[in-house]
């Protein structure tokens, strides 16, 4: 969202993923496209130039379009035409439909976890940040994708965009049995 705050933020974010990507450090794009700051228009300019620093792209496939050369292109093909730009990841979520990432080996799929929804914002935030400190902590793509499913499964259970976000400890709590008394 931050590129879309105006044209020192958007930037300053193109300065950060550019120079990362020099260095070797591995760069994710969120979409996470917010149409109250701007138009698709606008987010697809900026957006594409982001994708390629992007070694992990976040998107849910109705965002597909803004950082394909083609927007018309399906999800199949959105997702080829990316990884052979360079992208080592695509990640699609799907909210309550679950998630999915695809490699040069293919796609790996996880569905949601399933938890009473009380409020959906921050979801994304949640699952992009469980899928990252998994891929930090060496986990593989399944893992990352049930860690990144279990934490934003914590979040839409609780009111507010990361009043819900579990610790470390926590995120085995929704493997316990129903009425598992904890202490």
């Amino acid at each position: 969202m931050t590129p879309a705050l105006g044209l020192s933020a958007a930037q300053a974010v193109q300065a950060a993923a550019t120079r990362a990507q020099e260095l070797g450090i591995t760069v994710c794009l969120d979409v996470n496209f917010r149409s109250r700051l701007w138009t698709q228009d606008e987010a697809r300019r900026t957006l594409l130039r982001l994708a390629r620093n992007a070694d992990i792209l976040v998107a849910s496939a109705d965002e597909l379009h803004l950082v394909t050369d083609d927007p018309a292109l399906d999800e199949n093909d959105a997702i080829a035409l990316l990884l052979s730009q360079g992208r080592r990841e695509v990640v699609i979520t799907r909210g309550g439909d679950g998630a999915s990432v695809t490699t040069a080996e293919g796609t790996v799929s996880a569905p949601a976890r399933p938890v009473p929804v009380r409020d959906v914002v921050g979801a994304g935030d949640a699952f992009v940040s469980g899928y990252l400190s998994a891929l930090l902590d060496g986990l593989g793509i399944e893992d990352r994708l049930q860690r990144a499913a279990t934490s934003g499964a914590f979040a839409v259970a609780t009111r507010g965009d990361w009043e819900g976000l579990p610790t470390r400890h926590d995120l085995a709590l929704l493997d316990c049995p129903a009425g598992a008394t904890l202490r």
